[in-house]
């Protein structure tokens, strides 16, 4: 009795670890992997205002794809991807190399650059749009400092509103990717540096040349989380435009709610959502795999 009692210890004791996080892995899997696969399920029914369980086959895809208004969504999600990701990263890296030098008030700036980042994207869109607002913000400011001609109404012009997104998204995330970049800077050995300025190296080169293409691991990963960041973007669409004036800031996150919420189109929307998914994992899944492998080869 003590012996089969002591090698159930010793199995437990083994298995503690496993035992502790299987309710953690388990209900993750299933309010996260298991809504996914029902989420698919369901984008493959004509499900309307309640989820229906008949497979309906690819209507629903057929039909988002024939959508002028997803279009739109797309167009948005393709200006507002490409401009958010090289503003962030330019803005980003030269902040990094800015603080690199090891200024006066370092902590200071890092915190003051940083501070965006703490900010809840409804924040930040609700600010923005004070901001942005043509009788309230910039332009009333500089027409009450005698600039009578001077407009600036991005926030109501049709053609240029999705670019007040991108100054918002930008304004927030740039001191992240910043904070990745620096940290990235500070594990450069010093040695390497040193190297360069013997060999009559200036401090443009030896960013340009030696250190930013030793940065690749941090680029690829500042690429994926913006990219992330892009494609999920809601709540500051939301605060900022509320897709508006008229469809010309809707992005499919916020495209996928309205079908949802609004107009009952459960199925509709799944489809939108699935398809949001596969951009994600079509960023997400490379960089996976580019780990996994350098794991591999250690």
């Amino acid at each position: 009795m003590a012996f089969f009692f002591t090698n159930m210890f010793k199995l437990l004791e083994k298995n503690l670890p496993k035992i502790v996080i299987a309710p953690a892995v388990g209900l993750i899997s299933w309010f996260v992997y298991g809504f996914v696969l029902w989420t698919l399920y369901i984008s493959f029914t004509n499900s309307k205002i309640l989820p229906k369980y008949e497979l309906w086959g690819t209507g629903q895809y057929t039909k988002l794809w024939r959508l002028h208004k997803w279009h739109i969504a797309i167009e948005n999600l393709l200006i507002f991807t490409i401009l958010f990701l090289l503003i962030c990263t330019i803005i980003g890296v030269l902040l990094a190399i800015f603080l690199d030098q090891k200024i006066r008030s370092e902590g200071f700036l890092r915190t003051v650059y940083l501070y965006p980042m703490a900010l809840s994207f409804i924040v930040t869109g609700t600010a923005w749009r004070w901001i942005l607002n043509p009788t309230l913000g910039i332009q009333k400011l500089f027409n009450d400092w005698g600039f009578e001609n001077f407009t600036f109404d991005w926030l109501v012009n049709r053609e240029m509103a999705i670019y007040t997104i991108v100054i918002a998204g930008v304004w927030q995330s740039s001191g992240f990717v910043m904070a990745m970049f620096l940290a990235g800077l500070r594990s450069i050995d010093d040695e390497i540096i040193k190297a360069a300025k013997i060999d009559g190296a200036n401090l443009f080169v030896i960013y340009s040349k030696v250190i930013i293409p030793m940065m690749r691991p941090v680029f690829f990963t500042s690429f994926v989380i913006l990219v992330h960041i892009s494609i999920k973007s809601y709540d500051l669409i939301v605060a900022l435009t509320q897709g508006g004036p008229g469809i010309s800031t809707t992005m499919p996150a916020l495209f996928m709610t309205q079908a949802a919420f609004h107009k009952s189109q459960v199925g509709l929307a799944a489809a939108s959502a699935m398809m949001m998914f596969m951009a994600v994992a079509a960023v997400i899944i490379p960089y996976l795999y580019s780990e996994l492998r350098k794991e591999n080869v250690r």
